[in-house]
């Protein structure tokens, strides 16, 4: 297995220095092959090589991950092997590489996400705003969690941004003067979303008021939790299904569902999906297209008023 540790660290070292990926994927990367190797422990070989990994391990691997993940975890664990194996050839560590001869077809099963409509952002909204307008010290920590947490639900439904990339905004990412947030997405790729809706730029300016007092210089995030350190994304998807739970709503409802509501209702309102895929930070414009599934209430709409068919008047 030394072999295998050794063109593991040196893979890692590549996609950081050479490929420069960001440290979430190399954490990702080192945790597929860690299970990788932990498969092959199991196997009969007692001291296994990486020439001795050829495509029916390649293939048991990947029958082993569809028994206990979602293909969609199962695509990206086998795309980490592979991108592991393709190096190797490519460095010629190995002269045949197991993954010519394996044909995968992992299909996911199609879910439409879940959207949310104008009603249903309003009762969320409506019992923060309501927590707001009760508490009376302002001082309170209970005043300024709410304070946050406004602030949080109104920039994911005003921009559409990740959880993962609202939780790392910068203080100087945030332009509250001019109206601008510099966004970091997926691939270390920048975008700017402009912060148009005058209550948002008010919850932003108020937070960030409030928290000013108390934020160490040494931590430059926007948003932070009560020990000052930066929010994590369980934290507000924790936060959003405790507001949730104290409306009518039944649906599942994550940060994500902000984002799909978020373009879904862009669309329907006619802005151009490559608009909206610019905002939404998509690398490719068939990402964005699983929007068009969801607008069925805009489709029924449109063929009720502007079918040609309501113009005809038969005899």
């Amino acid at each position: 297995m030394k072999d295998i540790d050794l063109r593991t660290s040196e893979f890692l070292s590549h996609c950081k220095y050479e490929k420069n990926l960001s440290p979430k994927t190399l954490k990702a990367y080192q945790i597929d092959l860690r299970q990788f190797k932990k498969f092959l422990t199991k196997r009969t070989v007692k001291s296994w090589e990486i020439t001795d990994i050829g495509k029916q391990e390649i293939k048991s691997y990947v029958a082993h991950l569809t028994k206990k993940y979602a293909i969609k975890s199962v695509k990206r664990k086998v795309a980490t092997v592979k991108a592991f194996f393709n190096y190797l050839e490519f460095d010629d560590v190995i002269f045949s590489n197991p993954f010519r001869k394996v044909r995968l077809h992992l299909k996911e099963p199609f879910h439409l996400p879940v959207v949310l409509d104008l009603k249903e952002i309003q009762k969320i909204f409506n019992v923060l705003y309501k927590r707001k307008k009760k508490a009376k010290n302002q001082e309170s920590y209970f005043y300024k969690t709410i304070i946050r947490d406004i602030a949080i639900l109104e920039l994911l439904f005003a921009t559409g941004i990740r959880v993962g990339e609202l939780c790392s905004l910068k203080c100087s990412n945030i332009d509250l003067s001019r109206g601008f947030i510099k966004v970091n997405g997926k691939g270390s790729k920048e975008r700017i979303i402009q912060l148009c809706n005058p209550e948002l730029l008010n919850a932003l300016e108020e937070y960030h008021k409030i928290s000013l007092p108390l934020r160490s210089k040494k931590c430059g995030y926007f948003f932070l939790n009560r020990l000052q350190k930066p929010l994590s994304t369980q934290s507000v998807r924790f936060m959003l299904k405790k507001y949730v739970a104290e409306t009518t709503i039944r649906k599942t409802v994550t940060p994500h569902s902000f984002r799909h509501t978020f373009a879904t209702m862009l669309l329907e309102e006619g802005v151009d999906i490559k608009y909206i895929q610019k905002i939404l930070g998509h690398s490719s414009i068939m990402t964005t297209q699983i929007y068009t599934h969801v607008s069925n209430k805009k489709q029924k709409e449109i063929l009720a008023k502007n079918h040609p068919r309501n113009r005809l008047r038969l005899a």
